[in-house]
């Protein structure tokens, strides 16, 4: 019995973390980085303020979770693609394609949160994690540096790009694109 107590304080403490890094990246969202307080996302998620800070001590502790959660998801994506598509770069065009789409929120948060990490040094293991994910795909692909390198950087021109731009993206000509940069490579 006591066991199942543990468990049960145990679940509700990683809903209520998934509760807060959610009402982050809604904040994130709707009113930049530069919004996100213990008090803003404590409001977004309809909890008090000290029960955001009990479970993230420091705005950097709030910040590094909501970036860790889109970049695990990114993770998982770029994983599948790699071990389960034939086609990696046509996985990857649609997945960028999506940012513009239906994961516009999540990769506008991500861009934000990536950004900022160039002043947050905490939050730079987080961000590193796209790049890191897009080489180690287009490694399956060319195991030239520089085709890696440029093929890493047109990544995130591409999905910087989409978030810029008010239109659908166009998955076949994302997959062209990248396709050119690992071609230079060969």
């Amino acid at each position: 019995m006591a066991g199942d107590q543990v468990d049960g304080r145990k679940l509700r403490g990683h809903l209520r973390r998934a509760q807060i890094i959610e009402a982050t990246l809604t904040v994130v969202h709707r009113d930049g980085a530069a919004g996100v307080t213990h008090r803003t996302v404590a409001k977004e998620a309809g909890i008090t303020t000290s029960l955001t800070l009990y479970y993230f001590d420091t705005l950097d502790a709030l910040l590094v979770a909501a970036l860790t959660s889109v970049a695990d998801s990114y993770t998982r994506r770029i994983r599948e693609i790699i071990d389960t598509e034939p086609d990696k770069i046509a996985g990857l065009a649609q997945l960028i394609a999506d940012s513009a789409g239906p994961g516009r929120e999540r990769a506008l948060a991500e861009r934000e949160l990536s950004t900022l990490a160039a002043r947050r040094p905490a939050l730079r293991p987080a961000a590193r994690r796209w790049r890191e994910n897009v080489a180690e795909m287009a490694r399956t692909q060319t195991d030239d540096p520089d085709a890696i390198e440029t093929f890493v950087a047109l990544s995130d021109g591409l999905c910087t790009a989409l978030l810029l731009d008010d239109r659908e993206a166009d998955p076949a000509h994302i997959r062209a694109v990248l396709g050119k940069a690992l071609a230079k490579g060969d």
